[in-house]
């Protein structure tokens, strides 16, 4: 399968917008947040480091003063900027205000999304609860993935269809006055979680056969002789994924290679959403390359033996080759896993 994860699945991973103009998505995961001025063109796509402080937060929200919100458990964190934390002041949330499923701002207010009580709550302070409101939220607007507001409207990015990732744009979340319908850019699109399923297909794994070994003699032989194999990941057809992206150098300092975190992260993600649910940590996520290996090994007459690989791909391309053999003596493949899967 093949798909976006869900705000409610992914902890510290959320889409926001300040103002007019500017739209993030936080990715906690990866230490970092792209922002960009149009997610259907995308526009100016810049990444930027996540400062420690405002990573893992249970959501994200941009209001109409340049403010930017880290809610956390019961209190929120309010900056100027994620990357710096400047301005950083601490408030408690109103308990009206608390527990909600989605939060955005637009227009002098915020709106508190509860999507299992089909309601929303609206409110010109998070912590007063100024002027608090809760509506009927609109049936088809309750199955949204992520949340943001701008300027007179809010979105909502709606499950891959027939017609891939899309958002809509609304002036009431009450009514069905939907204003559009968007198509997320593929280069936004590589960005969000679970996004490379889409784009470049369902993750896969699978044993390749790269040698077959046959003692067609009468008498037993000892085979000894070096294999080659490639171990690593295809750095270059990985890194078309940020072609078009800024990256800032501070992204590139800690994270070194921006698409191999988020290759590895598709693979850590569920089968539900395209992913192998294994972890590659302790994988080579250098650039693939051919490394030999000496073996060593008694063949019985009419004996042969099968050398197997293990490699993770997406789609129909494999893009990561691990770096452990197995032998076996029959000729189909072996059905374990290698990998450590990742916590649920």
């Amino acid at each position: 399968m093949k798909g976006i994860i869900p705000k409610s699945k992914a902890k510290g991973i959320d889409i926001c917008a300040m103002g007019d103009w500017y739209y993030y998505i936080i990715r906690s995961d990866l230490g970092c947040f792209m922002m960009s001025t149009n997610l259907n063109k995308g526009h100016e796509m810049t990444i930027w480091k996540l400062h420690p402080a405002c990573q893992n937060g249970d959501h994200y929200l941009g209001d109409w003063n340049s403010y930017l919100y880290v809610i956390k458990g019961n209190s929120y964190r309010r900056v100027t900027n994620l990357e710096k934390d400047n301005g950083a002041e601490v408030f408690s949330l109103h308990p009206n205000c608390r527990g909600g499923d989605h939060y955005l701002a637009t227009t002098n207010y915020f709106y508190i999304i509860f999507q299992e009580k089909g309601t929303y709550r609206r409110t010109k302070n998070l912590n007063k609860d100024w002027e608090g409101v809760e509506y009927k939220l609109h049936p088809n607007f309750r199955n949204g993935l992520y949340y943001w507001g701008v300027q007179g409207y809010f979105s909502f990015l709606k499950p891959a269809s027939d017609w891939g990732v899309e958002f809509y744009t609304g002036t009431d979340l009450s009514n069905d006055k939907r204003t559009g319908v968007y198509s997320v850019h593929p280069d936004v699109l590589n960005f969000l979680p679970g996004g490379l399923s889409v784009s470049k297909g369902p993750s896969f794994g699978m044993w390749e056969n790269i040698k077959t070994i046959t003692n067609n003699s009468n008498t037993s032989v000892t085979w000894q002789r070096k294999i080659n194999k490639k171990v690593g990941y295809d750095k270059q057809k990985m890194s078309q994924i940020t072609h078009d992206w800024k990256i800032s150098a501070s992204v590139t300092a800690e994270s070194g290679d921006l698409a191999g975190l988020i290759t590895k992260a598709q693979f850590s993600f569920s089968a539900e959403y395209g992913g192998s649910h294994v972890s590659t940590e302790n994988e080579s996520w250098n650039e693939a390359t051919e490394e030999e290996e000496q073996l060593t090994f008694e063949l019985e007459p009419n004996e042969s033996v099968y050398l197997w690989q293990y490699k993770l791909g997406l789609g129909h391309e494999p893009v990561l080759f691990c770096r452990d053999l197995k032998i076996d003596d029959v000729p189909n493949p072996p059905t374990e896993v290698p990998l450590p899967l990742t916590q649920s």
